[in-house]
């Protein structure tokens, strides 16, 4: 018991943990803000990785568009509803459930 009261009656001790204190819980980087930074930096991380993945899709696309002509036929057909002169296109939509 003594030791711990000579330790807190210390001011060497007292001003770390004074520093500590106010290093954790009331600078501007707190560990509440590491933490907020921490999930922020992996949401991005995440998205940054998703649209990349995103544009190599796009780019696969797009090559495959430009040089086969059979897929950009397919690709107007299916996209803008494009059709030939003798053609007729009909376009189903599914009905959503009737709500009670």
């Amino acid at each position: 018991m003594k030791q711990i009261l000579h330790l807190f009656s210390n001011k060497y001790f007292l001003s770390a943990m004074v520093f500590a204190g106010w290093m954790l819980f009331f600078d501007r980087n707190d560990l509440i803000s590491q933490y907020d930074y921490r999930t922020e930096l992996t949401k991005l991380q995440e998205e940054k990785d998703f649209y990349t993945f995103e544009i190599e899709r796009v780019k696969k696309t797009l090559d495959e568009l430009t040089t086969n002509q059979a897929m950009l036929e397919k690709f107007a057909r299916e996209k803008y509803l494009m059709k030939k002169e003798n053609e007729d296109v009909y376009v189903i939509i599914p009905e959503s459930p009737k709500e009670k």
